[in-house]
């Protein structure tokens, strides 16, 4: 299907369902549970034959790390409810102790399926010349080099435990897995339980040599019961499991903390010892064993879950190896952006030739930090102004403000402390730019800062000049590899303006009047958002056309969801790009009808927020009102963050959002799911041969338009047409 052959079809015809399936909450979907469908879809990638074998394991890690995440934080914050007797439903009518009850259920068959995946994985794997061994499977060729293994890398750094009266149950920290042991003396019988807790300094699995030409690994554990004997002299092992642990991560931060670093700190080390929510463990281990773990770790029936085979899978991303090109995603280079080039890379000036929309990671995000560096560098900048919610360890953004900080430049870090487990890495970072003397703001103790924002002051010609960088995703020069993002780069007087008084509103608490552009939340963002729905609506009920194109991570906000339920109603057509929680039940009759949710899982993880809407003449036109937005539809980016809503007014920008991004996504189908109005989603399975429409594709063979100009536009005629 082209784009133009979708965004003409009509909507399917709608579900009729009696009213007390869609009145009062039931008309929302439970958040937790849209998540965990999210991360079905994820799962499901790792079994998708058009996805190169080593790419699948990739995804298969993926689903148990966001596992893993998902229950340290939301199934923690339910079960502190639960516990605690809250009974108040969320907005789908679900109390704390039912969403519980219904995680539990999918939770446990999405981490049986992982098995499952995993044993068809490893068997393609070894057909491919990578395999798994076993402690049987190790030969006395392997001895050699294992020894030199076990003692140089792996006995220093062990701590073997008794476990008796006089050596309590050690704590094992979020995350922590271990080994548990049943052995005997071979002297006298005697009888030895034990632990081996694994440090997490040791990767989980040893390569060993290769043996005609199979690349072969040995997991860690198996390689500690080769060596028991050097652990444990004289016993033997009678019964052994492993077993891993999830922690409770939140943090607990005092609302009149006086010194916020040293609070957060403090927090850091209590979140290690948050209470276990989640014990994952051998299935069929001893039942001494299991009596003591579970006893010791203070965990009921409904918290263990017992597994077939690989304990911790999140740890496979260790075996997608980049020296199998062969089984992984051909190589892809980013772009420099022609316009770039044209300046010869001078990105002040680039910018200054007209607005730019940097799509990444098909545009490199290099262009974001040239732009700070080339602003340390040039002696004409007087000031820089940034945002840090996440970025890497070995940040070249922050080298950058410590490099203009120590060459006498007005420096000022708005360093987010709270963004969830960045905390210790953005400590760091602060410390790191106050030692260069810039100023590091830490913004609000109830709010997060989430807005992506960076201002460059330059003078030229006798004034002031304000470069202003919006983006959509984080400062973070490693996730912009594979997470889909949008960098707006312009030198707009109004918007300069507006960034700076978000600057001074979180760093001084002065409260930002007549915004000239920008919306942002807690204040205004969501009012502009449920307005600009609402003229949508008032478009579509005096005939003229009326629609909304929508792509974010998250969409759970039950007043923008009840507005575009309202706008639906009125005759608005739209259609959305959602990820993963969406909490919208599309295509009911009386209540959504004209609503169509898709979600995109590929190659690229999609994490740009858009929302264009149609402004009487439909979509694609050159009159549409186009924003760009840090913030997903949630609550906690609407009324509790930071965030920014940008409008786009440049018309090559424009058509590049409208005309490319948004109308690729809407026709992708190689990676598409569509969601059903009980909030599952599907795919239709491909006919033999068939060429499916792949956006990702699409937009890594395809220049955008701003980063070369109008000649891209020649390029992609079926993707940029306008109806006026």
């Amino acid at each position: 299907m082209t784009s133009a052959d979708f965004l003409k079809a009509p909507f399917p015809a709608p579900v009729e369902l009696p009213p007390e399936e869609i009145a009062g909450p039931r008309r929302f979907f439970n958040r937790e549970l849209s998540w965990l469908g999210f991360n079905w879809r994820v799962l499901e990638e790792a079994e998708n034959p058009r996805v190169p074998l080593l790419e699948r394991l990739r995804f298969l890690s993926i689903s148990a790390a966001n596992l893993d995440e998902f229950y340290t934080v939301r199934v923690a914050g339910l079960r502190e409810l639960a516990h605690a007797g809250n009974e108040t439903p969320a907005a789908d009518g679900l109390t704390p102790s039912e969403q519980l009850e219904r995680i539990n259920v999918d939770a446990r068959k999405l981490m049986e399926h992982q098995q499952i995946v995993w044993d068809s994985l490893r068997k393609e794997m070894e057909s491919a010349g990578i395999v798994l061994e076993t402690g049987a499977g190790i030969r006395k060729s392997d001895r050699a080099h294992l020894d030199e293994v076990f003692l140089s890398n792996v006995f220093p750094i062990l701590s073997p435990l008794a476990i008796d009266p006089a050596h309590p149950f050690p704590f094992i920290p979020n995350t922590g897995f271990a080994l548990a042991l049943q052995m005997q003396r071979a002297s006298d019988k005697r009888e030895l339980k034990a632990l081996l807790p694994i440090p997490h300094q040791i990767d989980r699995f040893v390569a060993l040599p290769e043996r005609g030409g199979t690349q072969r690994f040995l997991p860690l554990e198996e390689l500690l019961l080769l060596y028991i004997n050097d652990l444990f002299p004289g016993y033997r092992v009678t019964g052994h499991c492993a077993f891993r642990v999830l922690r409770d991560s939140d943090l607990e931060v005092e609302d009149e903390a006086e010194d916020l670093v040293r609070e957060f700190e403090v927090a850091l080390k209590r979140r290690r010892r948050g209470e276990v929510i989640r014990l994952t463990i051998s299935r069929g281990a001893p039942a001494a064993l299991r009596r003591i773990i579970t006893g010791e770790l203070h965990v009921d029936e409904s918290e263990i879950i017992e597994l077939p085979g690989m304990i911790g899978v999140a740890d496979l991303s260790e075996l997608v190896l980049e020296a199998r090109r062969d089984l992984l995603w051909p190589a892809f280079t980013p772009r420099v952006p022609e316009r770039v080039q044209d300046h010869d890379g001078d990105m002040f000036a680039a910018i200054r030739q007209k607005d730019m929309l940097l799509h990444h990671p098909y545009e490199t995000f290099d262009m974001v930090i040239r732009f700070l560096q080339q602003a340390a560098a040039d002696p004409d900048v007087l000031a820089i102004k940034q945002t840090l919610y996440r970025t890497s360890n070995e940040s070249p953004i922050v080298a950058a403000l410590c490099e203009a900080a120590e060459a006498g430049k007005s420096v000022t870090a708005l360093v987010e402390l709270k963004a969830r487990f960045d905390e210790a890495a953005n400590i760091r970072q602060s410390r790191r730019l106050e030692r260069a003397g810039a100023h590091v703001v830490y913004g609000f103790l109830n709010w997060k800062t989430h807005a992506k924002i960076s201002t460059v002051v330059r003078r030229e010609g006798g004034k002031l000049v304000t470069y202003t960088h919006y983006g959509t995703g984080n400062y973070h020069p490693i996730t912009a590899r594979f997470y889909t993002d949008l960098s707006f780069f312009t030198c707009d007087a109004a918007l300069g303006r507006d960034a700076t008084k978000v600057f001074n509103f979180v760093g001084g608490y002065a409260e930002p009047e007549a915004l000239e552009n920008l919306a942002i939340s807690p204040l205004t963002l969501k009012s502009r958002l449920l307005d600009l729905i609402d003229r949508e609506g008032a478009n579509a009920e005096a005939g003229k056309p009326a629609e909304i194109w929508a792509k974010m991570n998250s969409v759970i906000d039950p007043d923008v969801i009840d507005a575009l339920y309202r706008a639906s109603g009125r005759g608005v057509r739209i259609d959305m790009v959602v990820r993963g929680i969406c909490g919208i039940r599309p295509g009911i009759k009386g209540l959504s009808e004209n609503i169509r949710v898709k979600s995109i899982v590929g190659r690229f993880l999609e994490h740009s927020r858009i929302v264009c809407f149609g402004n009487g003449h439909g979509l694609p036109s050159k009159k549409a009102r186009v924003f760009m937005s840090s913030a997903d539809w949630m609550g906690r980016n609407l009324d509790r963050r930071v965030e920014t809503l940008v409008e786009c007014t440049n018309a090559t920008v424009k058509a590049q959002i409208v005309g490319q991004i948004m109308a690729a996504n809407l026709a992708d189908e190689a990676q598409s799911w569509v969601m059903s109005p009980d909030g599952s989603f599907h795919r239709e399975p491909p006919a033999e041969g068939a060429a499916l429409f792949n956006c990702h594709r699409f937009f890594m063979e395809n220049p955008s338009l701003s980063g070369r100009g109008s000649a891209g536009a020649s390029d992609v005629p079926e993707l940029t047409h306008d109806e006026d």
